[in-house]
């Protein structure tokens, strides 16, 4: 079993009966979903609020029964994976693009954990782009103040035109040296006008299981 696979499964333990939860988006998560609805089948009853319209397509086809914010604002407890974490569980995400939307169902949980391979369990976040969602209108401007803050800027584009996020908008990624406090940078870039949400993610989890070569460690805040 991969590692992605293994953490995955580690995190089903987490689910009880009658949970809202919270699905996060990316291929580890991917395999969460297969777990989850082999357990739905067994008898588990759940409802999950997906964090990207991929997620929502896949929990769809493996018939996880599925709401949204207008029927409930509480979540028990979401999973999520991530493109880096720190050993202060600070989290770097938006790889896939769905960051916002990620943002808004981690954060209404009352418990976030992160399901990733030792591959994103790094000693300081930066070693990937930063990604940050910016409104189109006006995004060369916005692109501009972000990199006054010391980083390098690409508009993330799929066949030669813009990318655009699940919510009508741009991703600008950004390559810092290293990001040396992430909640400080994090409320930087959120001041700029034009910038809707930034894929640093501090203090958010509660527990990362990290899978490392057919072992499972579990970090906790």
């Amino acid at each position: 079993m991969e590692d992605k696979q293994m953490a995955a499964e580690a995190s089903i333990q987490y689910i009880k009966d009658g949970m809202t939860v919270g699905l996060g988006s990316g291929s580890t998560v991917n395999f969460m979903l297969e777990k989850l609805a082999e357990r739905i089948k067994e008898g588990l009853t759940i409802k999950g609020i997906p964090s990207s319209l991929k997620t929502e397509r896949f929990a769809k086809q493996l018939g996880i029964p599925l709401t949204d914010f207008s029927n409930t604002t509480k979540i028990d407890i979401a999973i999520d994976g991530a493109d880096e974490v720190d050993p202060n569980l600070h989290l770097l995400k938006g790889g896939g693009g769905s960051l916002v939307r990620e943002k808004i169902v981690d954060q209404a949980a009352d418990r976030l954990i992160i399901i990733v391979d030792s591959s994103k369990a790094v000693s300081k976040l930066g070693d990937s782009p930063l990604p940050v969602e910016v409104l189109p209108f006006g995004f060369e401007v916005t692109t501009e103040q972000i990199a006054a803050f010391g980083c390098t800027p690409v508009l993330r584009k799929r066949d030669g035109q813009p990318f655009i996020s699940d919510n009508g908008n741009y991703i600008v990624d950004c390559k810092f040296a290293s990001i040396e406090d992430p909640q400080a940078l994090h409320e930087k870039l959120k001041h700029i006008t034009g910038v809707v949400e930034t894929g640093l993610f501090p203090q958010m989890a509660h527990n990362v299981i990290i899978a490392r070569e057919g072992r499972i460690d579990i970090l906790e805040r």
